[in-house]
């Protein structure tokens, strides 16, 4: 098959993986700086023109979107889609998945465990959103954020005020969740592909941080989940729409709950730590979903 994958530096880890796998099992490999790409948008002929000239016969997209251009990316995706072109990730599952607030809302409606989240525009209702969520300490967190940042542990009530003032006064959409002290800093990535968990870390916050964030100093380990972390993983990315996602979960009192849900999952720390050829797993799904419209295509053209 020709594949595309959706990327703006084919320098980074998880691109050349991906692009490695794909071609030590015979497919045609083309790395797209989905930025550059320019969209035709014409009525019965949609196209996508890149380099000076028409992206024609693609078979499959593997879109490596990052969350600071969101909506050019998906945009792009989307006209593969109207192009035919099959997407690990469609368009719409990445936009839910990125938009927090609406992820959440998506996969409380479906009864996902998820930590207790309050969300309020003024600031005169932080009071109650520091109390909804069972009071301090609590953990504020950027919409908008990704890898850690834009992410405050607020011990005390008055450090949640002026946390939670401070960003409101800067314009900036905040969630405010509890903070789940069993689970010690450490937080789980589950990398489900299908509807599959094909590998799974624990990620430990370094000394003195709570975030968890390999990108930001924490350590990780391959770990078993338990048939009911494996399920939660698999339906909430099954809710959102997500064929390759890395869900991030926590192990609570009260079982595990989903933190967040991940369209453009790394593949370098779920790699090192496990020892499993994500990229191979991520290259087979497409193998077996995209594949027989590769087959049909090519016999038409026979």
């Amino acid at each position: 098959m020709k594949l595309a994958i959706l990327s703006r530096n084919s320098q980074l880890y998880s691109t050349r993986r991906l692009r490695e796998a794909a071609e030590q099992r015979g497919h045609e490999v083309r790395i797209v700086d989905y930025l550059r790409c320019v969209i035709d948008i014409t009525s019965h002929r949609p196209a996508i023109h890149y380099g000076g000239s028409r992206l024609d016969a693609v078979d499959a997209v593997v879109p490596r979107i990052g969350a600071t251009h969101t909506f050019y990316g998906t945009a792009v995706v989307r006209q593969f889609e109207m192009m035919g072109v099959y997407p690990t990730n469609d368009s719409q599952a990445i936009s839910r998945s990125r938009d927090k607030l609406r992820a959440l809302q998506l996969l409380a409606a479906e009864g996902v465990g998820l930590p207790v989240t309050s969300f309020a525009h003024s600031t005169k209702d932080i009071d109650g959103l520091v109390s909804l969520v069972g009071g301090a300490p609590v953990v504020v967190k950027l919409l908008e954020g990704t890898q850690g940042m834009g992410v405050v542990l607020a011990e005390t009530k008055k450090a949640a005020e002026s946390v939670i003032g401070a960003f409101r006064q800067l314009n900036a959409n905040i969630l405010v969740q509890e903070f789940i002290k069993e689970a010690g800093g450490s937080d789980i990535r589950a990398f489900v592909v299908g509807n599959r968990v094909v590998a799974a870390m624990e990620r430990t916050a370094a000394p003195g941080d709570f975030r968890s964030n390999v990108h930001r100093g924490g350590e990780a380990r391959r770990i078993r989940l338990t048939p009911e972390e494996r399920a939660a993983a698999k339906r909430a990315a099954k809710i959102l729409g997500l064929n390759v996602a890395g869900v991030d979960l926590m192990r609570s009192n009260h079982g595990p709950v989903v933190l967040e849900v991940n369209s453009s999952p790394g593949l370098e720390g779920i790699e090192t730590t496990t020892g499993v050829d994500v990229a191979a797993k991520v290259i087979e799904y497409i193998e077996a979903n995209a594949g027989v419209r590769a087959t049909n295509r090519a016999r038409k053209k026979a």
